[in-house]
């Protein structure tokens, strides 16, 4: 006798806005423009900006996604994500099994150009759904549970050298050992900056930097030279975000490994810029390349590369246990440890039970999906608008 296959048949979309901490408000304003970053964006950062996404099975099993946007950085407002699903996407979802990711994954793309974001927030939603009426962990799915618990790295936003080392100690002493320092202050700022963090925190701690698009190749080359023997782990984004050409430069005349993020939103940007030689770490998260399935086959390519990656991301709850999710199904191959802010940067995480933290390490939740349950009460406390609701027709 067949097996019935489930079939998605209701999507629902919720467009949110989630202010920061008190705290990080305060350290925002404080530092680079009131954004903690030399990113050039004009208008102060805040909160964050979501869009979370609802599947509905015929069986009333429902999965959720969430996207994180940043119009400075993902070029898309949530009513731009909602739009793309409403109008472009959710028809090839809607009557679909959620199971087949890959081939809903090819369908959006045969239909529908880029909208990377859009793309992965139902691709995700899908993994949450499929492992909930499988009753298997979303990890499951994307390859078994290589770890039970990952290492997580902590940021520390652009300001002087005196207060990121201050705040780099606070996070060492809760058991972080990797540090993402942002930079992009000035060649020799920086180089104070790194120098006084590596002697604070001692030979031990793993160091990494984010210039945000700060520099031009030149300053950019200067600039890494400066700070290489403080030993770094990988530089961010040093140039344009367009500039792959540029990184290319910059990653052949310096020996600390790039990694590119403002400039890596598809799995083709990922394979490019590994083929060109512009990164020597992949950056990827669960909403790019374009969604799990799409990271998943960007951290396969990397590895075969001899390429580590750094998961990052600063999302609500959902995303960040899928991003849990995803480094479990990879821990062997990653290489270095993930970064996932939302939980302490954002004032909620939209999720029932939070994920659990501790020793500057993130277990890998238990149960099926993505282990997680939303907060439903949460979605009208921070909704910038109505939710979007499309039904499959008869």
């Amino acid at each position: 006798m067949p097996v019935p296959r489930p079939t998605i048949e209701r999507i629902e979309l919720f467009p949110l806005h989630v202010p920061f901490r008190a705290l990080v408000r305060e350290a925002m304003a404080r530092s680079a423009g009131g954004l903690g970053m030399a990113i050039a964006a004009e208008e102060p950062w805040t909160g964050g900006d979501f869009v979370i996404a609802r599947l509905t099975a015929d069986d009333g099993t429902r999965g959720v996604g969430e996207a994180f946007v940043w119009l400075p950085e993902t070029g898309v407002s949530p009513a731009q994500i909602v739009d793309a699903v409403a109008h472009g996407l959710a028809r090839y979802l809607l009557g679909a099994n959620p199971f087949d990711v890959g081939s809903l994954r090819a369908r959006m793309d045969a239909n529908v150009a880029r909208s990377e974001v859009a793309k992965g927030l139902l691709d995700m939603a899908c993994y949450d759904l499929a492992g909930r009426i499988a009753g298997r962990s979303a990890c499951e799915l994307m390859g078994g549970r290589g770890a039970d618990e990952l290492p997580l790295a902590a940021l520390i936003p652009l300001d002087d050298a005196d207060s990121m080392t201050a705040m780099a100690l606070a996070f060492q002493k809760n058991g972080t050992r990797t540090f993402r320092l942002k930079l992009g202050s000035g060649v020799e700022a920086d180089r104070r900056v790194v120098a006084q963090a590596r002697e604070a925190l001692g030979p031990e701690a793993r160091l990494r930097v984010d210039y945000n698009q700060a520099y031009a190749v030149d300053e950019a080359v200067r600039a890494i030279e400066a700070i290489a023997r403080f030993g770094i782990d990988c530089a961010e984004q040093p140039v344009r975000a367009d500039d792959w050409l540029g990184m290319a430069r910059v990653q052949r005349s310096v020996s600390v490994p790039l990694m590119a993020h403002e400039g890596c939103f598809s799995l083709t940007d990922a394979t490019a810029l590994i083929e060109l030689g512009a990164v020597g770490v992949l950056g990827v998260n669960t909403e790019r390349p374009g969604g799990i399935t799409q990271a998943l086959r960007a951290i396969d390519y990397a590895s075969r590369r001899g390429i580590g990656t750094v998961l990052h991301n600063q999302p609500l709850g959902i995303a960040s246990a899928a991003q849990v999710h995803l480094g479990a199904s990879r821990a062997s191959v990653l290489g270095h440890a993930m970064e996932l802010f939302g939980h302490v940067m954002l004032e909620d995480d939209l999720i029932l039970e939070p994920l659990r933290y501790a020793n500057g390490r993130v277990q890998v939740p238990q149960g099926p999906g993505l282990g997680v349950e939303l907060d439903v009460d949460a979605l009208d406390r921070y909704a910038t608008s109505a939710p979007v609701v499309i039904e499959r027709s008869r």
